[in-house]
């Protein structure tokens, strides 16, 4: 076998096992909150920790790789990766399992990008680069795709450690595969590291996600939580200030000048305001709501990834024919449609499944036919010496959107439970109280309530916890529809703006 072929088979499986790690892991979320006992918040910043580690690896990996060698980093992310993996397969409470999270992301991210620079080094025939990222891009997108059946499955045939542990032999197998197949490549003229820039940005997406996921404990207005939010904003005015000075930004804000480049960037946040940040619910819905077992959700939750996996190609083509211009608020569009739509079906009846997963098909085609043409424009529309630097925006405005809306999302989903609950059983409990019983039913705790002996003269208690359930994603699924749709109809706009 060639070494090149050998190469590509490496760094498709660190894209696939990136993949999975966003995709595979809602599954088990309602596991995790009754064998480890984590809460609601808990279970965001499972998914928080990895998106937050890889936006902060995010830019910097690139410069690092450059500087040292595309496969001496390639090959320390992946054994980060692994290590971190094993971490969390073993982790025995909430805090060891964010925490390992979290270095996990730090590798899965470094691991992504140094990915891309070994096949662009690696590939330098036209062609052969083009089939090379086409092979990575299938590969990214299986992960992405079936990775909530790859997860049930693995919950069904041994447990939920295994979600992670099975990172750690294929990490194993790609370090062997990349050792003997890629020669090291270096950038003499790389530039020097953004330090202050990262630094700034990192603390600000961080304190932002805690004040969003935390600031209902700490209480919004009070000084712990105003001093977390106001670090946020001195710490992203800080990022500004510096990569103005810089004079070799993570950032150049100038290319939000051409229309092109701010149109689809609205695009990236648009997937990544509801499509990616839901998937942490849907299953909550599907076993608590509903109440099927893990892999039956898995299998409901190829309608949503699936398309995102088989759609790029037609949105490549509908983008030749009509231009990004349209093409992408359309996508964005589309997605906002299976929102609703998911919304009108959203009653807890097991008999109108039917009208969820036509919901959720409609908003996987419009990500599918959205990602491409999101992702060429944002690199085509600069000059090439500075697509690495568009494409670290385009992906870093994905992973922040990402964060900040699981947050968001979360804190809806809770008090829209509240809001029910309150109605219902208000008078037995204090709004603290209850308020702690919602985030424990939005984690998938069900008996939350008979252990407390918490009578309904209306209705039974199980069908509180379903209402309840179902009126707080009705809530999250009109906030995921409306928000998509409005930021198409920006994205529209501004694409029809002139560049300045």
């Amino acid at each position: 076998m060639k070494k090149s072929t050998v190469a590509l088979i490496a760094t498709c499986l660190a894209a696939m096992m990136f993949g999975l790690e966003i995709s595979s892991v809602p599954v088990i979320l309602p596991t995790l909150e009754e064998k480890l006992g984590v809460n609601f918040k808990e279970l965001q910043w499972v998914m928080n920790a990895y998106t937050i580690a890889c936006t902060t690896v995010l830019m910097a990996t690139g410069t690092l790789a450059d500087k040292y060698g595309r496969k001496l980093v390639f090959i320390v992310s992946v054994i980060l990766f692994g290590i971190t993996s094993l971490i969390c397969g073993i982790a025995t409470n909430g805090a060891l399992l964010i925490v390992g999270r979290f270095l996990q992301g730090m590798g899965g991210g470094a691991m992504l990008i140094c990915s891309i620079a070994i096949l662009s080094n690696q590939f330098q025939d036209g062609k052969e680069r083009a089939k090379a990222f086409s092979a990575w891009g299938v590969l990214t997108g299986i992960g992405l795709g079936f990775g909530p059946i790859i997860g049930s499955g693995l919950m069904q045939l041994t447990n939920w450690h295994w979600v992670f542990l099975i990172h750690v032999p294929i990490s194993v197998l790609t370090i062997l595969l990349i050792t003997g197949s890629v020669k090291e490549s270096k950038d003499h003229n790389a530039k020097k590291l953004d330090v202050w820039g990262i630094v700034t940005l990192s603390i600000a997406v961080f304190c932002l996600t805690y004040f969003i996921t935390q600031g209902a404990d700490l209480g919004f207005f009070s000084l712990s939580a105003l001093a977390i939010l106001a670090a946020a904003i001195i710490s992203f005015l800080l990022f500004l200030l510096i990569e103005k000075k810089s004079s070799a930004p993570m950032f150049d804000f100038s290319v939000f000048k051409i229309s092109n480049f701010s149109g689809a960037i609205f695009g990236s946040i648009g997937m990544n305001f509801s499509f990616w940040p839901f998937i942490i619910y849907l299953p909550i819905y599907f076993q608590v709501a509903l109440h099927y077992d893990v892999f039956t959700c898995g299998i409901f939750l190829l309608a949503y990834t699936l398309p995102t996996l088989l759609m790029p190609p037609v949105g490549e083509k509908l983008s030749m024919r009509f231009q990004p211009k349209v093409v992408i608020p359309l996508g964005l569009f589309i997605i906002g449609i299976g929102f609703i739509i998911m919304m009108i079906g959203c009653n807890g009846n097991k008999s109108d499944w039917i009208t969820i997963v036509v919901g959720m098909l409609i908003a996987g085609i419009g990500l599918g036919i959205t990602n491409t043409p999101t992702t060429n424009t944002t690199t085509g529309s600069v000059s090439p010496d500075r697509a690495g630097m568009a494409s670290g925006i385009d992906i870093s405005a994905r992973l922040i959107t990402l964060a900040f809306n699981i947050a968001i999302m979360g804190q809806l989903f809770v008090y829209a439970i509240f809001s029910y609950m309150y109605v219902n059983i208000g008078t037995q409990v204090s709004k603290e109280q209850l308020l702690t019983i919602s985030g424990k039913i939005a984690g998938g705790d069900t008996k939350v309530l008979s252990e407390l002996s918490i009578s309904s003269p209306a209705i039974a208690i199980d069908e509180v916890i379903t209402q309840a359930l179902v009126h707080a994603f009705k809530d999250i699924m009109l906030y995921s529809g409306a928000g998509v749709c409005i930021i198409s109809v920006i994205s529209f706009f501004v694409f029809r703006k002139r560049s300045l």
